[in-house]
């Protein structure tokens, strides 16, 4: 892994051709991507609500502050921000302990503030040191989660929280357990639904789209979506047995009045602020969703046809907004979240007017939209995060790790088991390990070049070492000096190293000194002699 070059806080521009500079030119693009984002948005938006122990409504409040207003302050044109699955068990511990939802408000406010000051001290350059094989391990592995956990809605079995990402969920059971309890619980209706949008959607995108230039405009996704609902609705008078059960549909609470939209919004607990047990959660919340952001973030910059780049300082203050302002609405906490973010990536978007588009057909849904979209079927939906899935995870990216070598694949490849069977920060996390386990071993091989005197020649064995020369070289070269031959003359030459850190130049003085016992000549170049301990 090389070390990373801060990104400026201006967006980069991109030197490819055609890349969009105007949100307003992209209209026929962004719109119809912000359509589809929207129609994965809303149901797992409820879902992470459900999962947090929140009110319904708290993840759309997030998700509509993520895409209004995080979309025009953060960096990056194609990440969708929104409430992440990653902070479930957060919500869930810090409800527990500070008593009540409106107590974590104030934690999510502060937290917020926090990721102002991270964003302010230029904290965001953490994101630019994970290695390539881990980031593209953790889109792989999302790609995978969401092929395994979307296999229960789509048949109709499953009819909890929509994105339950963790291997172990909450409802008792793991990943597997749950395909299997749903093989055994398919609901007829659902899979059916299910099946005819999957082939449907597949068919949209890879042979008529492609066909018929302009059915390029209309996204895949709504058409499965208004397929779905019409399918149920012949469904509930032509064979009522196969019609789709309620909770397998997705929901809305029904507004009719000013007064029950105003209801929908929490304030925080204001008397929280001044509980030392409020600023621990909030310390809490900050670190997790800034992880996820800047990782996610990351991804997005690799998944853009255009290679933009983001710049992390700038998305944490955009991060730091969206928490301010979703706290005090009663919304939960947000991050930039990769799911969404990778549909809208390949529902085509090409700017966040998509990502601003989507928030705001999220706040029409609560006010006018309710009676069409709670007809909508979660396996047609499933359906659609299949595909998204599918996308991340081609056998294709496996092959191209692989080809690069072990260095490259080993990271990758335990970042995706990581993944699969903890949650999203361990297992880049335990990925990172492994990268940087390359990385020492990379250091402790590329230390110094050892050159012999020609056979029959006189003359040192010359030491070369390299221009940067940290504790890490230190095992490497002090194992080469003990392996040196008796009676021999080596010149150890650090002329051309710019930086020879202290631990190195001990351990090169403390064979200096110890070097005649083994009638051994030792001969400096460019390099300082210290003080060591006991001489």
């Amino acid at each position: 892994m090389l070390k990373a070059t801060p990104v400026s806080e201006t967006s980069v521009a991109s030197q490819l051709v055609g890349v969009p500079t105007s949100p307003w030119k992209t209209l026929n693009k962004d719109l119809p991507a912000g359509l589809v984002v929207f129609l994965v948005a809303l149901p797992l938006c409820l879902g992470i609500s459900l999962a947090s122990g929140a009110p319904l409504l708290a993840g759309i409040i997030a998700g509509i502050v993520g895409g209004v207003l995080v979309s025009w302050l953060s960096g990056s044109q194609l990440s969708v921000s929104g409430p992440a699955a990653g902070l479930t068990a957060i919500m869930l511990t810090a409800i527990k302990t500070l008593g009540s939802f409106e107590a974590v408000l104030a934690a999510t406010v502060i937290a917020g503030g926090l990721q102002l000051v991270l964003g302010a001290v230029k904290a965001g350059i953490i994101g630019l040191y994970f290695p390539t094989s881990v980031i593209r391990g953790m889109l792989a592995a999302i790609g995978l989660i969401l092929l395994l956990k979307q296999i229960p809605h789509f048949v109709g079995a499953d009819a909890d929280y929509f994105e339950d990402m963790n291997f172990l969920q909450f409802d008792g059971r793991n990943t597997f357990t749950a395909i299997q309890a749903a093989m055994r619980g398919i609901s007829a209706g659902s899979a059916l639904v299910g099946l005819v949008s999957l082939s449907v959607l597949l068919f949209w995108d890879n042979v008529l789209s492609k066909q018929v230039r302009m059915l390029r405009l209309v996204p895949g996704a709504l058409i499965v979506v208004v397929l779905s609902i019409g399918l149920n609705n012949i469904l509930d008078v032509a064979a009522p047995v196969l019609r789709i059960r309620p909770e397998h549909l997705v929901s809305l609470p029904n507004i009719t009045a000013w007064s029950d939209f105003t209801g929908l919004f929490t304030s925080p607990d204001w008397m929280a602020f001044s509980r030392p047990a409020t600023y621990t959660v909030a310390f809490t919340i900050a670190i997790v969703a800034s992880l996820e952001t800047l990782l996610s973030v990351e991804a997005v910059d690799k998944l853009d046809p255009y290679k933009r780049v983001t710049p992390p300082n700038r998305e944490l203050l955009a991060q730091g907004v969206g928490n301010i302002v979703s706290g005090l609405l009663g919304g939960l906490p947000m991050t930039a979240v990769i799911v969404r973010s990778s549909a809208n990536i390949n529902a085509g978007g090409q700017t966040r007017l998509s990502a601003f588009f989507h928030g705001l057909l999220l706040l029409t849904s609560l006010l006018f939209l309710e009676s069409v979209l709670n007809q909508i079927p979660l396996s047609a939906l499933a359906a659609v995060l299949l595909v998204v899935g599918y996308k991340l995870t081609k056998p294709a990216l496996y092959r191209t790790q692989w080809n690069l070598g072990w260095q490259q694949f080993l990271p990758f490849i335990v970042t995706i088991i990581a993944i699969l069977f903890t949650d999203l920060l361990k297992g880049v996390t335990i990925g990172l390990v492994v990268g940087i386990f390359y990385i020492l071993k990379a250091n402790y091989e590329s230390a110094y070049f050892l050159s012999r005197p020609a056979a029959q020649q006189p003359g040192p064995l010359h030491l070369k070492l390299s221009e940067q020369v940290t504790f890490l070289n230190k095992a490497s070269i002090v194992k080469l000096l003990n392996e040196l031959p008796r009676e021999s003359h080596v010149l150890i030459d650090g002329s051309d190293s710019s930086f020879i850190d202290y631990d190195v130049l001990e351990a090169i003085e403390n064979f200096r000194l110890s070097a005649p016992e083994r009638g051994i000549t030792v001969e400096l170049r460019g390099i300082e002699q210290v003080q060591v301990l006991g001489h």
